[in-house]
Parts: C-alpha cells; structure tokens; sequence
C-alpha cells in the first residue's frame, strides 16, 4: 500500500500531459462505495471546514485458498490545511473494532459484531472499512484509494524487478514462498509474495510485514529514480501503466489532475514533515493474534488528527501522561477463519 504513496510522488512529478489520456482513463472510479456511504451519510463524523484533507490508501489483495478480497494494508493520510504538514498513520489490521453491520454486493447485510480490523473490507469492502475507521476516531474521511496488489507486481515487472538480500532463507507456504539467503531480483509472484509473508517470516506479525513492505517500497521507488525511467518516455509509460490500472478511486481522485495535486502537495513538504506512525496498540491479553488500542495515546491520535494537529507531538504529550489503570474492554469470541 505505501506503493500507492510513494509512487504517486515518483511518477506523477515525471509525467506532466504525457500519454495523458490513455494513463488518465486506467483509473477505476469507485461508485460503489460513494452509493454505500450515501445510505449512512448520517451517522458520518461531519466534514471540517478548511484545506485539510484525509485519505484513506487500502491494499486490496484476492486470496484463491479463501476466495474472498481482503485488505491487509490501511494508512490514512493526513495533509495538514497549510500543506506544511503531512502524517501518515498505518491501522494494523489484527486491531480489534467495533465492526458496524455493512451492504455486501449481493444485497445482503453482514451482521454488527467486534473483530479484527481488516475483516471490514472482505465483509463489505471499502465502505465498511470507512465507516469502522470513522466510527473508531471520529474522523471524517475524505477520499480514498485503493491499490490492487496483484497489479503492484506488474509495476515490479514494468521495472525489470527489484533487488533484495535476505540473510536467511525465507519459505512461506501458505503463499508459495520459496527463496534462498542472498541477493534476488524479485518479479512477478515472487515479488508478490514476499510483500505478503507474514506469518513464516521474522516475528510473524503484521507489524513486521509493513515495514519489509515498506523497505520493497524505497527500494522499488529508489531503482525508477535511479535508473533513468522518470527522464524516459519509452521506460516512463510502462510504469504509468500498471501504476494507475493498479488504482481505485472516488470521483474526487478518479484523475492524474486530482492524484497531481496530493503529490505535489507532499513533494513540496520542508523536509521532516512528512511522518509515519502506526496506530498506538498493545498485545490482546486474550488472543496471541489480536491487538487493542493503547490509551490515552490513541485518543490524542484520533483527536490531533481531527484538529489538525501534528500527531508525533499529540503522541510525546499522551505517553507523558501519568498511568492509568486500563478499562479491559469485553469482547466476543473472535473466530479465525478469515486470519
């Protein structure tokens, strides 16, 4: 998912009107979800007034063993009104959360019931996935993205793939994994999968799994910056390609135009403004798989955000705070057949 950031500011400031209608017209305008929010638009956190933005990116990935879309990858992007600031907050997705009863696409209604995070998008796409978020920080979201994972691996491919040096040898078989320590140019499903081990590689956590994602990422945005693909029409379109037919959007990011004022906005950024920061958790005292919100720190999140306010420092001030005892939260019984 950070794909759709980082790219987005390694392209776009390349691209100018270049093949501008064809690369336009590969993003996918997402009317499902603005249909499915328009039926809950009461219940929504109310929309500031001012230049500040949130946008959600989500990573939308089909797995073939349980036939359903999940996304395992969710950062909400916060561009400060004064475009001084940017924060980019990372939700793991085994957080436990009220998930509310969501429209599925063939007419029939999921059931309200607390479970982890990422299971709103397979229970009703991005719609559920929005409105948990907005119903676990108050925060209006404004637009949202969503990238196809198995379109990142032809953006992987349209580069001629990406090096990595692993120590050891990884094998994930859960996803077909199989790599040797030492240097690999990784393509196609190899590239895939290894943006998507988790659970036979390092410590087995989601958190792990978003930073080896992350460092894909630099390493993938650092090679077109690097070998000549921004300054090179013939190299250039072949990543425009399958970056933008890799998107969905809403009507308010559906085009280069709009996707070219967000970079933009975060290539002009003094240096150290953009942040990244993952949603304050702890460890589920009852499920080895589950994680909680950590408090106070999440709330002063969920608040500099909706204020617009720098959350590093929101953060600094929380965990400054004297301890409080921790009001365990009673859950249900969570079933892992969509881990």
């Amino acid at each position: 998912m950070c794909a759709a950031l980082a790219l987005l500011v390694a392209l776009t400031g390349a691209l100018g009107w270049l093949a501008y209608r064809k690369i336009d017209g590969n993003i996918r305008t997402d009317d499902a979800t603005a249909a499915a929010l328009a039926e809950y638009g009461a219940e929504r956190p109310v929309r500031r007034p001012g230049r500040a933005q949130n946008i959600l990116l989500l990573g939308s990935d089909w797995r073939k063993e349980q036939d359903s879309q999940r996304s395992d990858t969710v950062m909400l992007l916060h561009l400060a009104a004064d475009r001084k600031r940017a924060e980019v907050l990372s939700v793991p997705r085994d957080l436990r959360v009220d998930v509310p009863s969501c429209p599925r696409p063939d007419g029939s209604y999921s059931r309200a019931q607390n479970a982890q995070f990422n299971w709103a998008f397979q229970f009703g796409g991005a719609a559920c996935t929005i409105r948990t978020l907005e119903k676990l920080t108050g925060i209006r979201i404004d637009h949202h993205m969503i990238v196809d994972f198995a379109g990142f691996k032809t953006i992987v491919n349209a580069v001629g793939g990406v090096e990595v040096d692993l120590k050891k040898p990884e094998r994930d078989p859960d996803i077909g994994l199989d790599l040797p320590a030492g240097r690999h140019v990784l393509k196609d499903e190899d590239a895939l999968s290894y943006v998507r081990a988790r659970k036979y590689v390092g410590d087995g956590s989601d958190l792990h799994r978003i930073g080896r994602q992350q460092d894909f990422v630099n390493r993938l945005v650092a090679k077109i910056r690097g070998n000549g693909t921004l300054t090179n029409p013939a190299r250039l379109l072949p990543v425009l390609d399958a970056a933008t037919s890799a998107l969905t959007a809403d009507a308010g990011l559906d085009s280069l135009t709009e996707l070219y004022e967000v970079a933009d906005s975060l290539r002009d950024l003094p240096q150290g403004a953009l942040t990244f920061t993952t949603l304050p958790y702890h460890q589920a005292s009852d499920h080895w798989y589950r994680l909680d919100l950590e408090q106070p720190e999440a709330r002063r999140v969920f608040e500099a955000v909706r204020k617009d306010q720098p959350v590093v420092a929101a953060l600094e001030a929380a965990r400054a705070e004297p301890d409080e005892a921790p009001e365990e939260p009673e859950y249900e019984p969570v079933h892992d057949e969509y881990e």
